[in-house]
């Protein structure tokens, strides 16, 4: 059986991983349960059996077939190459390894065929990227995308369970007691700022919207602008996308696109106000799109509004499917 260990299983994301682990075709596995220092000892369920919570040089002293990291970027640049080196396949979850040529960056559906028998560092997009390239993958195959305007609204849960506690604090009308994970309030409020700015003037997040794109889907040359904003949504994310193409393009080929291509749901009837929500997407594998609509100022360019699980396709969902491909490619034993 394959060995997976996932390092931050006490996480938001590493608790959605072990959740989708257990929904999977993945089947059957030991499992490895990794934490903090903090958490070492404690105890977690899978599937109704109890697991020890372990540190993760105890983890890699156990060699485990595939890693799943969701422990941020510091803990991903020490211990991932020192799994790779006793050919451990590191599925990782934070930004670290996204821009290394070295490391394909995956989004299965999309570029599964990037992963070799040697890449044992495979990178998990940013949650934003996903749904919004699983969106325009199918069209961009068509009619082949010249530019990009996106606009995202961010559930503040991807920040972690800092943001969550800053929430819920300002929910009930206190003031946090601890370091705030944003410089305003989130309850009843928007931030125009997702994680730090640069030196252009944009944020760490959208830039990621901008150099991922790119690399996922092999087109260097693509015209990509974001602004990201961080809402008082408690799971998922919504993008508001204007793309161009350089073909003509045709609605109905649009709509027919998007309903047959897996991964993804059309909910798309305005006149019955049928269009994707958060609220919807959470809890749910797919991305959803709606609104789809010809932009009239512009010629072959299209509106589309895009929502998902940003914990579950968005960062769990993506990583457990690379898993699993890795299982069935057979570049580990099963």
């Amino acid at each position: 059986m394959p060995k997976i260990v996932i390092v931050g299983a006490t996480g938001m994301v590493g608790q959605e991983m072990l959740k989708v682990l257990d929904e999977s075709g993945i089947n059957p596995f030991d499992l490895i349960l990794s934490a903090s220092e903090k958490s070492v000892g404690k105890m977690m369920d899978f599937r109704g059996k109890s697991y020890k919570l372990i540190g993760i040089k105890e983890a890699l002293d156990l060699k485990p077939d595939i890693a799943i990291f969701s422990a941020g970027g510091a803990t991903s640049l020490e211990y991932a190459p020192l799994f790779a080196a006793i050919s451990c396949f590191v599925i990782d979850n934070s930004s670290a390894w996204r821009m290394d040529p070295n490391c394909p960056l995956v989004v299965p559906e999309i570029n599964s065929d990037s992963i070799q028998r040697d890449h044992y560092i495979i990178a998990n997009p940013n949650c934003s990227t996903i749904q919004m390239v699983m969106a325009l993958y199918p069209l961009h195959k068509e009619f082949e995308i010249d530019r990009i305007v996106v606009s995202t609204y961010q559930s503040f849960t991807g920040t972690g369970m800092i943001a969550v506690r800053q929430y819920e604090s300002e929910k009930l009308g206190k003031i946090p007691d601890e370091p705030k994970a944003y410089p305003h309030p989130i309850f009843e409020n928007c931030i125009p700022q997702c994680d730090v700015f640069l030196d252009n003037l944009y944020t760490k997040e959208e830039m990621k919207l901008v150099h991922e794109t790119k690399k996922i889907l092999n087109a260097p040359q693509l015209r990509i602008t974001s602004t990201a904003v961080r809402v008082p949504v408690h799971g998922g994310h919504s993008e508001s996308i204007n793309v161009s193409f350089k073909k003509q393009v045709d609605l109905s080929k649009v709509n027919s696109l998007l309903s047959n291509s897996s991964g993804l749901v059309l909910l798309d009837n305005p006149q019955k106000s049928q269009y994707p929500t958060p609220l919807q997407a959470k809890g749910r594998n797919e991305v959803f799109v709606g609104r789809v609509r010809l932009d009239e100022s512009q010629e072959n360019t299209l509106n589309l509004w895009v929502t998902a699980d940003n914990l579950r396709k968005g960062a769990a969902t993506n990583a457990v499917q690379i898993a699993d491909y890795l299982i069935k490619k057979s570049y580990v034993k099963s």
